[in-house]
């Protein structure tokens, strides 16, 4: 099993003759993070101490006992990998089926939020644009706390509803050039998207509900001038 393993990851990690399949996107796993990120995971401790060898479910208990944040890469002398892009970059190699990142994004409870935030960001990188509107924006949603690591070291505290919204606007996160993705107005004209109805309920509405309120407390604070007189 480990000769396997060791070919195996050889195998992914030689992008002259890569034979990884495709993801759903049509990139290559092998290559869709840059060739210098790939280098500082593969020689890092974490990834040859946590990432030899393990499989989808493995994933889970990685980033249970080892991920207390998301980031990319730390350190302004010498770059490290965060675990959080190491376990990235080892999904990139596992190439998850729907239904088992289905699964990773729905596991409840507060030490697995770090395992719906590495799935969305893998989400984001491996499948196309229809699909990651599709399974990330419902997770605009979720409110919950997420501690961030930028590249000086320093944590910042950030939301999952905003590092969503990081993965469907930006370029670039984690250190990580995302894909080009045609923007969701493209994909609603295009009808391969329903326009997206926010929680809070039709924006149109909602202004003019607002109107009317502002109109009414006018005519109320008129009628109490008058009546003042």
């Amino acid at each position: 099993k480990s000769e396997y393993h060791l070919t195996d990851e050889r195998r992914f990690l030689d992008e002259r003759g890569s034979t990884a399949s495709l993801a759903p996107n049509g990139l290559n796993p092998a290559t869709i993070m840059e060739k210098a990120v790939r280098e500082r995971i593969v020689e890092s401790y974490f990834w040859k101490e946590q990432c030899f060898g393990v499989n989808e479910a493995d994933i889970v208990d990685r980033v249970v006992e080892h991920v207390s944040y998301v980031g990319g890469v730390t350190g302004a002398a010498v770059p490290k990998p965060t675990p959080f892009l190491c376990l990235a970059f080892k999904l990139l190699q596992l190439a998850p089926t729907d239904a088992v990142l289905e699964e990773y994004l729905q596991f409840g409870g507060e030490k697995f939020k770090y395992l719906r935030a590495l799935a969305a960001f893998y989400i984001r990188l491996t499948r196309p644009d229809r699909d990651v509107y599709t399974l990330l924006e419902p997770f605009l949603a979720d409110s919950r706390k997420l501690r961030r690591r930028g590249r000086d070291k320093g944590m910042t505290l950030t939301y999952m509803d905003v590092f969503v919204d990081d993965l469907l606007t930006k370029s670039r996160v984690l250190a990580t050039s995302l894909p080009k993705m045609r923007s969701r107005d493209l994909l609603e004209d295009l009808d391969l998207l329903e326009p997206r109805v926010s929680p809070l309920g039709n924006i149109e509405d909602l202004l003019e509900e607002e109107e009317e309120d502002i109109k009414q407390e006018q005519e109320q604070e008129q009628e109490q001038e008058q009546e003042q007189e």
